[in-house]
């Protein structure tokens, strides 16, 4: 990773943490998939002049947009809205055990002891984190954002396939199909929501400017330039700082509560993400004379 990369893999979790907990404060307002729309279709409308249309993969993307956007955050985000930001960010970095996993079933990517050890690790820090007492009765919000970090891996893989396009290029079409599946959605799972639209106040209305223009736009197509250009093993690791930055956010703007077993539990994720994600460098060999 050139200097370049390294900046990119830095911003993208500073962004996407403070999208996170502000997206909780959203969602008071608007429902899910509403916000989501508005958030897909704001990020398309800025993003979708600045580059060519990719005549001959538009189903791919499609399908793309359907699963990497509309069904990831349809579970993600209601589960979001029915836990605290600090207990859903930390489930959603199994994203990285998933996208190891997925790239060892489909890329033949080799999985050896530590990073199976790493995995079972961090499934079992979100384990316990499900147990907390004060998540009673939460189990079924827990693995519905678990199911949406794995719709998201799958994703990530089927955009790594399509490497004829580029980043922005990928965010901006993935918006654009993703915001209409989005309102469908909303119009037949939702309601409230001219209510939500009437009544919303400058704040809410900032939130939802944020995350389209600021975490998607920006923080996305920082991230798919990453997934188009280095190695998942090199920039996964970078996504460890997302939940550390959601927790800052979380703490100082909404008020979440951290307690001691989820300190435990996200110490246990975050380790066994470190050991699935982070490999050593070989020892450069000295030239021979």
């Amino acid at each position: 990773m050139n200097l370049r990369h390294i900046f990119l893999a830095l911003l993208v979790p500073a962004l996407w943490g403070l999208g996170f907990a502000l997206a909780k404060v959203g969602m008071d307002r608007f429902p899910p998939f509403m916000i989501m729309s508005m958030r897909f279709a704001l990020s398309a409308l800025v993003l979708v002049w600045f580059v060519k249309p990719p005549v001959g993969h538009m189903r791919q993307i499609f399908l793309i947009a359907l699963v990497s956007a509309t069904i990831q955050y349809g579970f993600t985000f209601y589960g979001l809205r029915n836990l605290d930001a600090s207990t859903a960010v930390i489930v959603v970095q199994l994203e990285a055990p998933f996208l190891a996993l997925l790239g060892a079933v489909f890329l033949r990517e080799r999985l050896g002891w530590k990073k199976i050890f790493g995995m079972v690790l961090a499934f079992g820090g979100v384990g316990l984190i499900a147990g907390e007492p004060r998540l009673d009765g939460s189990l079924l919000y827990i693995g519905m954002i678990a199911t949406g970090t794995l719709t998201w891996a799958i994703g990530q893989l089927m955009i790594r396939n399509l490497r004829e396009v580029g980043g922005m290029t990928m965010l901006a079409w993935v918006s654009a199909f993703a915001a209409p599946q989005m309102l469908i959605a909303s119009l037949v799972l939702e309601t409230g929501q001219m209510d939500a639209i009437a009544n919303a106040s400058p704040e809410q209305w900032g939130i939802v400017l944020y995350l389209g223009l600021i975490m998607t736009a920006i923080g996305y197509t920082a991230w798919y330039t990453l997934v188009k250009s280095v190695s998942f093993s090199s920039i996964a690791p970078f996504l460890m700082l997302t939940p550390v930055t959601t927790l800052i956010f979380g703490y100082f703007v909404i008020g979440d509560v951290f307690t001691p077993i989820m300190a435990v539990g996200a110490l246990m994720v975050l380790v066994g993400i470190a050991i699935t994600t982070i490999q050593r460098r070989a020892p450069i060999q000295a030239a021979s004379d």
